[in-house]
């Protein structure tokens, strides 16, 4: 009589795209914790060329031609990691173009060298040069602040940037894999660029601010999270801090991150700030401790690196968990 032949689960097929997903997140988070943003030649910075090209050539001030901008650029960048993943060879192929995207999109260490070197600044008694790196990290007016409103700022883009820069891409890189890390970055970058309240950009950037604000939805949450996680002896006031103060931010993700992380510190974020062009913003105070202080940069780049790590193992943990089912 003829043996029947079983067939057996090996690991093949989608179950071993799955792993190969994982590690490639945790190698790409890896890499960016080593060696930061790539000198030359970023991808993100090619992307970015490429918007402004296209900006020029069908810019016009309405929500149509927005939607049409950000339809295009982000939808071609999902094609692109599509086609990547797709054409990787075998399993190691597939971690390695893994890797390569997830480095590519993440910032964790280049803003955490920025701020660090805004506080070098600050722990010398340097104000002006404080003032004149905060630039690298904020858009708003520098030329008049103190060192307790520097240190806010820092701790502001570093809550906010841990955030857009290391969380939401690791989320997306779970969620879709190499096509869901490049439209998550691209959509992100689209908002840096044409996501302003302006006369330019009013109308011609609504639709990639809006998908920015969506697609940041559950990385901030988780965000908040393991800031929270990550610090159980001030989990308490942070949660309040999220449930008291978040909804009162502009964003709809910031305040979720910057209440969290105001809450984890002690310290009292929000407040007003005053941007180039004598515009002037009142935001709601985040926390209700004391004014921040230099020190209290180096505890944020510190929280800021536990919620990376947190997340990155996260993400691993859901693509295994999930390819299980």
């Amino acid at each position: 009589m003829r043996r029947i032949k079983r067939h057996t689960s090996n690991g093949s097929g989608p179950h071993r795209d799955r792993i190969a997903t994982a590690a490639g997140l945790l190698a790409g988070f890896a890499l960016d914790r080593l060696l930061g943003d790539p000198r030359r030649f970023h991808p993100v910075a090619g992307f970015g060329t490429v918007a402004m090209r296209a900006e020029r050539s069908w810019y016009s001030d309405d929500r149509s031609r927005g939607v049409l901008h950000a339809a295009t650029l982000v939808g071609g960048a999902v094609v692109l990691g599509a086609a990547a993943e797709r054409l990787a060879p075998g399993r190691t192929g597939r971690t390695l173009v893994s890797a390569a995207a997830t480095w590519a999109v993440l910032g964790g260490r280049s803003l955490e060298r920025e701020a660090m070197a805004v506080h070098a600044h600050l722990d010398r008694g340097d104000l002006p040069a404080a003032r004149q790196r905060l630039t690298h990290l904020v858009g708003r007016d520098t030329a008049e602040l103190d060192a307790s409103e520097v240190s806010r700022a820092v701790v502001e883009s570093v809550a906010e940037n841990t955030s857009d820069a290391v969380v939401a891409p690791l989320v997306w890189g779970a969620l879709a894999g190499v096509p869901g890390l490049l439209g998550y970055r691209a959509a992100n970058t689209l908002d840096a660029m044409v996501g302003h309240h302006n006369d330019r950009y009013e109308q011609f950037g609504w639709a990639s601010a809006r998908l920015d604000d969506l697609l940041n939805l559950p990385g901030s949450r988780l965000s908040g999270l393991l800031a929270i996680a990550t610090s159980p002896s001030r989990a308490r006031p942070a949660w309040q801090a999220w449930r008291r103060d978040a909804s009162r931010h502009p964003s709809p993700n910031a305040g979720v991150v910057e209440a969290s992380f105001a809450g984890v510190l002690g310290i009292r974020l929000g407040g007003t700030n005053r941007y180039y062009g004598n515009r002037v913003e009142h935001r709601a105070v985040m926390g209700d401790g004391r004014d921040a202080e230099p020190g209290d940069v180096v505890e944020a780049t510190r929280l800021a690196r536990r919620v990376g790590i947190g997340a990155a193992l996260v993400a691993a943990a859901y693509v295994v968990v999930t390819q299980r089912r």
